[in-house]
């Protein structure tokens, strides 16, 4: 008995200095990586860091986290912002978020409200961390732009997980449900009626491989860029607009995409009324592609519905037979 108490002892002793190893060495990583951002001309400041979770966990709180990266002119903040770990699988971490924080771009800034906001983010034990999967939820968000035109969501999913056998390829699904966007004023639909309060559907499936894996260099030194996007499908169904594409673009070195994407729409002059009434495209644009998928759809065979497709070549882009100008160039800052 005496022997099994001295080994309880010894046991525990050196568990607890196993978890204040790993606890300095936590608390010493996110030092050293804010000091390593501020080097860089990054704002990158918390009020606090307090590291706790003794015996079986590491969990560390920042409170009042600011991170500006003026490269980019992105920028997020928050009132305190977790990540919590088991003491004895640090490669698996829970991140959580306030249910306010903020989020600022060059054009504008966006507070975001939520309801349980958390991620579960598994990384390879290597040096740099591989991602290997990740989850995110939220319940309850609210979107919040300067014009206070409010998006809502009753709740978000997001999965990214690496493709078996591949380095740098990774799997991509989001589904939002409920989501019920800023509708236009004076928008009339030639099916008629007003659309519904929220859309039916928004869901997309994707993988993309890009020129390296996402690991801490995605955010210490930048970030990893797109080569190759295979959309399988995305899908909005919003009444009865609904909007579906598919296909394969490959990305330059300089960002421009080449391939094609197929583009099917259910009454798709609407969805054209829709994209002008919330300010996507202008008045000329929406009256030339009018004219122009005109007359595609009556060569379908069906006026109301389109199947055409989006073609990315030389830095350019056109629906089906519509020339559209320059593509958008696809590089992650």
């Amino acid at each position: 008995m005496k022997r099994l108490l001295i080994f309880v002892v010894i046991a525990g002793l050196l568990w607890s200095g196993y978890w204040y190893v790993a606890a300095s060495g936590a608390r010493r990583g996110f030092e050293t990586w804010f000091e390593a951002r501020r080097a860089e001309g990054w704002q990158a400041e918390y009020s606090a860091l307090t590291v706790r979770g003794f015996p079986n966990r590491v969990d560390t709180t920042f409170d009042a986290p600011v991170l500006a990266d003026p490269e980019t002119g992105l920028a997020w903040q928050a009132p305190f912002f977790q990540i919590f770990a088991l003491s004895y699988k640090p490669n698996h971490i829970i991140a959580v978020w306030p249910k306010s924080q903020q989020i600022s771009t060059p054009l504008a800034k966006y507070v975001i409200a939520s309801e349980d906001m958390r991620a579960s983010v598994v990384m390879a034990p290597e040096a740099k961390l591989p991602l290997e999967r990740a989850n995110l939820t939220a319940e309850a968000m609210a979107i919040t732009p300067p014009d206070e035109a409010i998006t809502t969501l009753d709740g978000l999913q997001a999965a990214i997980s690496r493709v078996a056998g591949a380095e740098a390829e990774y799997r991509f699904a989001i589904n939002a449900d409920g989501v019920t966007p800023p509708s236009p004023r004076g928008l009339r639909l030639r099916t008629g009626g007003a659309l519904p309060d929220r859309l039916e559907t928004l869901r997309a499936d994707m993988t993309v491989a890009f020129d390296r894996s996402w690991d801490l260099s995605a955010l210490e030194t930048g970030r990893p860029q797109p080569r190759r996007i295979k959309l399988k499908l995305t899908e909005a169904k919003w009444g009865q607009l609904e909007l579906k594409l598919a296909g394969t673009l490959d990305v330059d070195a300089a960002g421009r995409p080449s391939g094609r994407l197929t583009v099917k729409a259910e009454n798709w002059r609407d969805i054209l009324a829709l994209a002008q009434g919330m300010g996507w495209i202008n008045a000329t644009w929406a009256g030339r592609l009018e004219q122009g998928l005109d007359l595609a759809s009556a060569l379908s065979g069906n006026p109301n519905t389109l199947d055409i497709p989006l073609d990315f070549a030389d830095g350019s882009v056109a629906l089906g037979p519509i020339p559209l100008g320059a593509a958008p160039r696809l590089r992650l800052r």
